[in-house]
């Protein structure tokens, strides 16, 4: 019998340490070489480790919300000739420790937790979904996006039954991504000055050419969203606002604006909230900006992306879509100095040349760093925008 220690290994982007997301192992548990084990949180991604070697787990660093530095023994295995495959090189190992190759046999079934997704995980204690009923088509019984959402479908109601009287509280413990969210909005809340300004957009004309271009489509093709138009547009503003496309560099005291425009595109998933990054949206075509929003917001959504996909922004676009209110005031994503929100669009009667019709009219509710973006420059930018998605055709002269 030998142990082998697995540390956790860099995980790049100058990372010193990470939160333990989840555990997808306990500790007596035998698995095989590339089994998940857990899911770390670092300041940008959940990235899921997988075990280097096949064993019996002797010992984990934590419980899910502790802090472990790179480097630090995350996992202590058991290995002998009835568990163990040759180890193989793999770049999310740090342990440069071999063990001696044997033939691999299958390990028994992991005991508590299924495996899955945190993701995954999370969307069905929402459902109030027992994941163990959960067929998983995946390697080794891994329960996949579609095999959840298959379930999902096939459950019904349950039969109507007279209230009972509900007593007693819920402690969740605030850990991994969620943790996360509430420390940067903390943050950002108590350092950035945050100054809201709101404007009425008129966006009848621009949804007639939206609803124009989409009707050339053919049956299979991808729309065009409203959020698509905006990222173009935002583009063209920002050539005469260079101020608000910056990342203010707290250490340094330093402003650094940003040629390129990298948007980013708030996203509501299973884990949180997270911002994917369409990068470049200044070399991009309006089609190309829509389908790389579908990509990159699809992937936070799956948790697929990478970190280079999450990270990066240097301005970004917040919506609601049709939960979107009136009013919001949204709250700057550190270390960018501006974010703009997207209200819903609603048709209203409104006046025209003395006369009353009815238009499809958007709120733009967006929120900047007073610090670096004086009150009349965040208001002359917005209404620069609102010139553009009013008059369509001039996002693209």
């Amino acid at each position: 019998m030998s142990e082998f220690v697995f540390k956790l290994p860099d995980l790049g982007e100058g990372t010193v340490e990470a939160e333990i997301a989840e555990w997808m192992v306990h500790v007596g548990d035998v698995v095989l070489e590339e089994d998940p084990v857990c899911a770390m949180l670092t300041d940008k991604a959940a990235v899921e480790l997988t075990a280097p070697v096949s064993g019996r787990i002797v010992s984990v660093a934590g419980e899910e919300g502790d802090t472990v530095a790179v480097g630090s023994p995350l996992i202590v295995f058991e290995t002998d000739a009835s568990t163990t495959v040759e180890e193989k090189p793999k770049a999310s190992t740090a342990s440069e420790k071999t063990v001696d190759p044997a033939p691999p046999v299958e390990a028994p079934a992991t005991k508590g937790k299924v495996a899955t997704s945190p993701s995954i995980r999370a969307r069905a204690r929402e459902a109030g979904i027992d994941l163990s009923d959960v067929s998983g088509s995946g390697p080794r019984g891994r329960i996949l996006k579609v095999d959840f959402e298959t379930f999902l479908a096939s459950t019904t109601p349950a039969a109507t039954i007279a209230p009972a009287k509900r007593g007693g509280t819920t402690e969740i413990k605030v850990i991994g991504l969620r943790r996360k969210i509430a420390e940067r909005m903390a943050k950002s809340a108590s350092e950035i000055p945050h100054f809201t300004y709101v404007e009425e957009v008129d966006v009848t004309a621009l949804e007639s050419l939206r609803r124009h271009l989409n009707s050339k489509k053919t049956e299979g093709d991808r729309k065009l969203t409203p959020l698509a138009f905006l990222g173009l547009a935002l583009v063209r503003v920002l050539q005469d606002f260079p101020q608000c496309n910056a990342h203010y560099d707290s250490e340094r005291n330093v402003i650094i604006r940003h040629e390129a425009v990298h948007l980013g595109i708030a996203t509501q998933t299973g884990d949180g909230l997270k911002v994917p990054v369409v990068k470049h949206a200044e070399s991009r075509s309006l089609e190309n900006v829509a389908e790389e929003i579908r990509r990159v917001s699809g992937k936070a959504r799956d948790n697929t992306a990478s970190k280079d996909e999450l990270s990066g922004s240097t301005i970004t676009i917040t919506s609601l879509g049709k939960l979107g209110g009136i009013v919001s005031t949204p709250v700057i994503n550190q270390p960018e100095v501006a974010i703009i929100g997207v209200n819903r669009a609603v048709e209203r009667p409104m006046v025209v040349d003395g006369r009353v019709e009815v238009r499809t009219m958007m709120n733009l509710s967006s929120s900047f760093d007073h610090r670096f973006v004086d009150g009349y420059d965040a208001a002359a930018m917005i209404q620069s925008l609102k010139d553009l998605l009013e008059q369509p055709a001039t996002i693209f002269m």
